[in-house]
């Protein structure tokens, strides 16, 4: 500079990012610790519509685009997930990573109305061919995994994931140390899922130096995708559309409030946090309520 050979300024630039590292990092420091793993298939058309570009050519309009496009795939509750990822996304990037995004015009871009709760409940008719269904199964496990799930309102994760260590049957009370919100959660158990655990301890292997194997296996040894498969099978043979295993949640929930327990009770058995959360799983029957009335 001092011999005048530097003709121009010379600009040190940082090097170009793309959306594709942003997400790529997103996914490895922010969605590796959350419980759920539903980032990691909301992320893929997310990458295939914008990874291609930088900070600074990413728009609201692009934004729009994803949703008008994914529309034509995907369920409007869907898409609302994956634009509410990208924002986060951006978010983070613009709070931590030292990235610009003007966020404020990706967050106007309007969402898909969010469709409604599920309000599937079993009907009366439903139970005998379900029942007759799952009785035909080759493994007593997918009924007894059925029967547990309507007594104690448990997800399905939760009850598979069940341990012997884990369950009190002396004050009827199963616990589960991880659950999906992060933390512990204590279940009391009807008589019902207290029958069905005394049937699995009696349908359970004896080691030669006479402990129970079953006291360091889990509950139900079956796995998440044989349920999966067996549920499919027995909705079939039985001839019940639109039910998913997910629908026993609701069953449950619907019944404990039915039977007459209050708000807080049924929230200790469900671990809802948020009351507005736990009446979207509470389907109550008319005829049922009318009954009390009488």
């Amino acid at each position: 500079m001092d011999r005048g050979e530097i003709l121009q300024p010379v600009s040190i630039a940082r090097p170009q990012t793309f959306l594709s590292e942003i997400l790529d990092r997103y996914e490895a420091e922010v969605s590796s610790r959350k419980r759920s793993i539903s980032d990691r298939y909301h992320l893929r058309p997310i990458r295939a519509a914008v990874s291609h570009k930088t900070p600074a050519e990413l728009a609201p309009a692009d934004l729009a685009r994803f949703r008008d496009n994914r529309l034509k795939v995907v369920s409007a509750s869907t898409v609302r997930k994956e634009m509410t990822l990208l924002i986060s996304v951006l978010s983070v990037a613009n709070k931590e990573w030292g990235e610009t995004f003007h966020l404020e015009g990706f967050k106007a871009v309007r969402k898909p109305k969010a469709a409604r709760g599920r309000e599937r409940r079993i009907e009366e008719l439903e139970w005998s061919p379900l029942l007759a269904a799952l009785k035909g199964c080759r493994s007593q496990l997918v009924q007894d995994v059925f029967q547990f799930a309507l007594g104690t309102g448990m997800r399905r994760g939760e009850v598979l994931s069940l341990t012997w260590p884990n369950i009190d049957v002396k004050n009827r009370v199963a616990f589960l140390p991880l659950t999906k919100n992060g933390e512990a959660r204590r279940v009391p158990l009807s008589s019902q899922a207290i029958e069905i655990l005394e049937e699995r301890l009696k349908a359970a292997q004896w080691t030669p130096e006479g402990l129970a194997a079953a006291s360091i296996e889990k509950v139900f040894p079956i796995t998440a995708n044989a349920v999966r498969l067996a549920w499919d099978k027995v909705r079939k043979k039985s001839g019940i559309k639109d039910l998913r295993f997910h629908d026993l949640r609701h069953e449950a929930i619907s019944r404990f409030f039915e039977i007459g327990l209050s708000v807080p009770e049924v929230a200790l058995i469900s671990g809802h946090k948020d009351a507005r959360m736990l009446f979207r799983y509470t389907q109550l029957r008319a005829e049922n309520v009318a009954k009390k009335l009488q």
